[in-house]
């Protein structure tokens, strides 16, 4: 029979054997794991590991699938999604964003800020021109707009 001490071992195990594509490896956690929050100095202690509940959320992106179907070495998708509410909450993922693209801007050898950049949009206001279509986004007037080079779009994080 099983204990609940046992269930609990075994589930650790299964949680730092069980890997993803979308999994943050080593280098990259050590990147993101000083901007986590602190474990307060008083309540319970935290139980969940920051590691897995970024992991949970990268897995949910890359798969699209819904919260509920997330896989249990997750951890319960209450508790994930409860986690993910208070990081978008202080804005982490902006944060780590942020940081990542000034990291990779210096490895390029260039500034950590850039001095300039291009706001890329579907479709931009056109001069006043007649009215066509009965779509409501037909009827404006409207030319689309692709000023960037294809090769100078970089992709900074998957």
């Amino acid at each position: 029979m099983w204990t609940r001490k046992q269930r609990s071992q075994m589930a650790r195990i299964a949680r730092k054997t069980k890997r993803y594509r979308s999994d943050l490896t080593d280098e990259e956690w050590e990147r993101i794991a000083p901007l986590m929050p602190k474990p307060g100095r008083r309540g319970w202690p935290r139980e969940v590991e920051f590691r897995e509940v970024i992991n949970a959320v990268r897995y949910l992106v890359r798969s699209g699938c819904g919260w509920r179907m997330l896989p249990v070495h997750f951890g319960h998708w209450r508790t994930v999604y409860g986690w993910f509410r208070e990081l978008a909450r202080r804005f982490l993922f902006q944060t780590i964003h942020d940081v990542e693209l000034m990291l990779d801007r210096e490895r390029q050898g260039r500034e950590a800020s850039p001095s300039a950049a291009v706001i890329d949009s579907q479709s931009v206001k056109a001069p006043h021109s007649e009215a066509r279509g009965y779509d409501a986004g037909k009827s404006a007037p409207r030319r689309r707009a692709s000023s960037m080079e294809e090769g100078s779009i970089r992709r900074v994080v998957d």
